[in-house]
């Protein structure tokens, strides 16, 4: 079993395909590598900037709210300006983000410059998948080149744990006091800016979609999904909740949006998004598993990156690298799904890995702290976390990452392979970012959701203990209000969080593995497409393998 590069010959525009295939590797690895090098980083640009714990969830949606809100209209600026334009496009405006946020000073500076970066990769990461099919010829060099970059998409998410972690643990360079969160985003510039130069010279150019842009449907799409993701990350903040006005109207309004969008679509001449694109069976089915499937999988990450630290008292790198058999695992398993995409039915793959990653994240969900508040606050005097004394690493995590990586490297090949299936060469652009929508619009609605069922247990916790934790405190002479130095919280909020994170974090991962059941249901139930339909090899009668034909496109 293999994913080596395709050989290094040229395609039919005379591009090295070994060269194509590194840069787009590379950007995709550092777009996905995005949405979680900062969570390792959360706790120290908390104590930083002044952050609340609301704030920090806006700094992972505010990535993951531009990103997924404006990929559709990336992806047909791709199909109309050509793709390696608009990917060399992104790439600057994401380098140039980058740097903003780097030099931030302010928290909303942080939040704007996470946004922007969303926007860059809007740009990019469609024309990324479509330049795969521009570049590669269809076959054995397409298909390595497809198992490569889901190999990416899966691993930049862990990768982005354990970078994040070694930046964050950074203090100095070459004698220079450094701030080592900041190195989490400065480290994207060079990448984007060197990527960006090599672009025009490694990649062909795709031929142009000439019909004008549906500005009705990109005005109502994108505001839609910009206003429910808002809406549902609004219920769960801290500040907010499902009642809350905010909630409510956004919500509201982006449902109305979106029916609005999808009218529009069906009557306009040429549609952002063409419906036929989602109505196909095959690919409605991989877009509604995976939109279930990312909703599931950013608790992991998010929660278990602040329990680490916070609660079990990891340092940024200890903790980063902590999540490497997750890497590990996720590459394995694309290796494996590689092979068996050419022998069984995409179905049975899919919902065999969703339920080992369902598996993982109940793992989690057993967490076991001493988080009364007697030793929350003992703890917290000494400067440790509650779980320090009681966590055990190859037991409580080491096992269940390894399965959820496994699980998940099963899943994102046919999902790649499935999303883009027969797909129209002038609609490339546009579908690639349909699979990149639904994952980071899940991933934000995934956390939005999460974080309310976590935050509910939090704060019933936090309001039974509180009286005792304020106690306890100003029984050892300390006052409870007063601002802990350094953790921009008072030391009643500290101690609050240390007897509280755990009840919500393993409620939040009991939910995600109930996510992750209903998309292996939706693959079990509603995929049909068999292996010779996707393109991949078959066997002739002598044993020898010849690309199978694919259905017309739609």
């Amino acid at each position: 079993m293999s994913t080596s590069l395709p050989d290094s010959g040229a395609s039919a525009a005379g591009v090295s395909l070994r060269k194509a295939l590194v840069l787009i590797s590379v950007v995709q690895l550092m777009l996905v590598l995005d949405a979680t090098i900062t969570n390792i980083a959360l706790p120290h640009v908390a104590r930083d900037l002044d952050l609340s714990q609301s704030a920090l969830t806006w700094m992972v949606t505010a990535y993951a709210l531009t990103f997924g809100g404006l990929l559709i209209l990336g992806g047909r600026l791709g199909d109309m300006l050509g793709r390696r334009r608009t990917f060399t496009i992104g790439l600057v405006i994401f380098g140039t983000a980058s740097l903003l946020g780097g030099f931030a000073t302010e928290g909303w500076m942080l939040l704007f410059a996470r946004g922007l970066q969303g926007v860059g990769a809007a740009l990019a990461s469609p024309a990324a998948l479509a330049l795969i099919a521009t570049n590669f010829p269809a076959g054995p060099p397409r298909n390595k080149a497809m198992g490569v970059y889901a190999a990416m998409s899966g691993i930049g998410a862990a990768m982005g744990l354990l970078v994040g972690g070694w930046l964050t643990g950074i203090d100095s360079i070459f004698g220079l006091e450094v701030t080592g969160w900041r190195l989490t985003l400065l480290i994207n510039a060079p990448i984007g800016f060197v990527a960006a130069l090599l672009a025009p010279r490694w990649l062909a150019e795709s031929a142009r979609n000439r019909n004008p842009l549906d500005i009705p449907g990109a005005l109502t799409g994108t505001l839609g999904m910009f206003a429910l993701v808002y809406g549902l990350t609004k219920a769960g903040d801290a500040d907010g909740g499902w009642t809350h006005p905010e909630t409510i109207i956004f919500s509201l309004l982006g449902i109305a949006l979106i029916v609005v969008f999808m009218v529009i679509e069906k009557r306009v001449e040429h549609p952002l998004l063409p419906l036929r694109i989602i109505k196909d069976r095959t690919r409605g089915t991989s877009f509604a598993a995976m939109l279930f499937a990312s909703m599931a999988m950013m608790s992991m990450f998010y929660f278990n990156g602040q329990f680490v630290q916070r609660i079990v008292g990891y340092e940024p790198f200890k903790a980063g690298l902590a999540f490497l058999p997750f890497s590990m695992s996720v590459m394995v398993g694309t290796i494996v799904a590689s092979q068996l995409v050419t022998r069984f039915s995409i179905r049975w793959i899919t919902g065999a890995g969703t339920l080992f990653a369902a598996g993982g994240l109940f793992g989690f969900s057993f967490y076991t702290v001493d988080d009364s508040p007697a030793h929350a606050v003992a703890r917290t005097l000494a400067g440790e976390g509650v779980g320090g004394d009681s966590f055990t690493y190859l037991a409580d995590l080491f096992p269940f990452l390894a399965l959820m990586g496994l699980g998940m490297g099963l899943v994102f090949v046919p999902m790649t392979l499935t999303a883009i299936h027969n797909i129209k060469d002038e609609d490339q652009g546009v579908g690639s970012s349909v699979l990149n929508t639904v994952t980071q619009i899940g991933g934000a609605f995934g956390l939005g959701l999460l974080s309310t069922v976590s935050l509910h247990f939090i704060n019933d916790r936090s309001e039974a203990v509180t009286p005792e934790v304020r106690s306890l405190l100003e029984a050892r002479g300390i006052d409870p209000d007063a601002v802990v130095p350094g953790a921009g919280q008072s030391m009643l909020d500290t101690v609050l969080f240390q007897t509280s994170f755990t009840e919500g974090a393993t409620a939040a991962f009991m939910a995600a593995a109930g996510l992750m059941i209903v998309a292996s249901i939706v693959m079990v139930s509603f995929m049909r497409v068999q292996p010779e339909e996707l393109g991949q090899v078959r066997k002739r009668r002598g044993g020898e393998e010849e690309a199978a034909p694919e259905t017309a496109a739609v």
